[in-house]
């Protein structure tokens, strides 16, 4: 299948390991022009190497979503070039675990700043592009928080939710134009993310973290965490041609982990 992907540029945030970096890979190997955007500028020029090497197109920013002023003068820098973008990935990072109930004010407004303010805002400077082109996808990594909360990662439940009901607003504003806006839920993918998260759970649990790894793959119908090219494979059809009438939907790409309807 010719996902239409070839000549579109790609914004792809937190592409410097795990999540985001499959799927800059993937867009990549279908055609497109992708930016990689982290905070660690050694880690994404080593994955824009490994993409040249493979013949893809790919360049790096580096953006810091928790500072409001850098990523704003890098995605201004990047707009001024005047190519603009097809395709935004807005993919961060997530809070550190804990009790809701502990989680102090200042905690809930700089988490707000960087996995909420930050998207919007990043959105918001590439859509007008978007829409004059008459062409856009903009798709949003949440979390199965979002559906079925997860114990231990309130913050994350919490603000992860936020997005899902901004995205299928601004789904709706945007859909005559030709813009797609989607959400996508991985489940226990094997990232370092979720190997930081077996690993808290096993020191408070007081035992390991291949033992926590396995209890979750029963949990699991399909038996094993999902491979992170599997994820972005799911990610890259919905940024293509072929999901033009796709929109406002939240997709879940779990191993059936998810329990409701």
């Amino acid at each position: 299948m010719n996902l239409g992907l070839e000549g579109k540029r790609a914004l792809v945030l937190g592409a410097s390991r795990g999540l985001g970096l499959a799927i800059a890979r993937s867009l990549a190997a279908e055609g497109a022009e992708v930016v990689l955007c982290g905070r660690d500028e050694a880690a994404l020029q080593a994955a824009v190497a490994g993409i040249s090497a493979q013949g893809g197109r790919a360049s790096a920013a580096r953006l810091d979503l928790a500072d409001a002023q850098q990523r704003r003068a890098t995605l201004e820098q990047l707009l001024a070039q005047g190519k603009g973008f097809d395709i935004l990935i807005n993919n961060g990072g997530g809070p550190a675990p804990g009790a809701i109930s502990a989680v102090e004010p200042d905690s809930w407004r700089q988490a707000f700043e960087s996995m909420i303010v930050a998207l919007f805002e990043v959105t918001n400077l590439v859509l007008p592009g978007m829409r004059e082109r008459g062409w856009g996808r903009i798709i949003n990594i949440v979390s199965s928080g979002v559906v079925q909360p997860i114990p231990n990662l309130g913050v994350s439940n919490a603000l992860r939710a936020s997005v899902v009901g901004w995205a299928k607003t601004l789904a709706a504003e945007v859909a005559a134009q030709g813009v797609t806006v989607n959400a996508v839920i991985p489940g226990r993918i094997a990232t370092e993310r979720v190997g930081q998260l077996d690993e808290a759970a096993a020191k408070r649990g007081n035992t390991t973290a291949e033992a926590v790894a396995e209890a979750s793959r029963k949990t699991i119908p399909m038996g094993r965490y999902g491979n992170p090219e599997e994820f972005a494979d799911t990610v890259v059809f919905l940024a293509s041609e072929r999901a033009s009438y796709i929109t406002g939907s939240t997709v879940r790409v779990d191993g059936g982990m998810i329990r409701s309807i």
